[in-house]
């Protein structure tokens, strides 16, 4: 059994599974207004030995809203010794993004993948946006659609910057929030809890706790209530 005090903030591939699992089920227990998260299984090569199951969290088909009057009165409002925890006045009800009815007329769709780096040995969140034709949509444009309250929690972040690369299953250019930091940070953010958890409570909050941090990025919060019982 590891001891958290001696951990380095990494998971394993086994525990990333574990870990993946808790989180689906949680959010679709209490996000009746969102889509589940779903486990899509890979194919192993027949030459690999390793017994454990491969594949990644999805997200699908999702319709961000863009930047609007309030959130950008709400963000020059905030203080530089203030910080603005969340885009939405309501923490209890998900309103940065929505399904995919809209009122504009282009719909411009996201998927998002919760992926494990066996480089890193941390979740990374793999994303892209794109047209109701398949024409997919450029960084720059994307950035257009996210809350005004993306950027500033991009700009402020120390362990995560956007980079475009390989989706490593689907082999297609996605664009990731890199994860050179993201060890470092959950290992100090579950050092910080004064109830020291077991490693194995640790693993299954994992994702809900690395998620909080980087779906606000992108437009994507966890409301309070899924805090609850943690």
């Amino acid at each position: 059994m590891m001891d958290v005090l001696h951990w380095d903030g990494t998971l394993s591939a086994k525990d990333f599974r574990i870990g993946a699992v808790a989180f689906a089920r949680k959010w679709e227990s209490l996000n009746f207004d969102f889509p589940p998260w779903s486990w899509v299984p890979f194919p192993k090569h027949p030459w690999l030995a390793s017994p454990e199951e491969v594949g990644y969290l999805s997200l699908e088909k999702i319709c961000i809203s863009g930047p609007n009057e309030e959130d950008i009165d709400q963000t020059s409002q905030t203080g530089p010794g203030e910080e603005e925890t969340s885009c939405s006045r309501d923490e209890d009800v998900i309103d940065d993004a929505t399904l995919v009815q809209s009122n504009q007329h282009e719909l411009h769709y996201h998927d998002f993948h919760m992926v494990y780096s066996n480089t890193f040995k941390v979740p990374v969140l793999y994303f892209r946006a794109y047209c109701s034709d398949g024409r997919p949509l450029p960084l720059d444009e994307i950035e257009k659609e996210l809350p005004a309250c993306s950027s500033k929690e991009l700009s402020k972040s120390k362990w995560t910057f956007i980079t475009q690369e390989d989706h490593p299953y689907l082999k297609r250019p996605w664009y990731k929030l890199h994860p050179c930091g993201t060890g470092e940070c959950m290992k100090l953010l579950f050092l910080s809890d004064t109830a020291q958890p077991k490693f194995e409570a640790v693993v299954e909050q994992y994702l809900l706790s690395w998620f909080s941090v980087v779906g606000k990025v992108v437009g994507l919060r966890i409301p309070f209530k899924m805090f609850n019982g943690c």
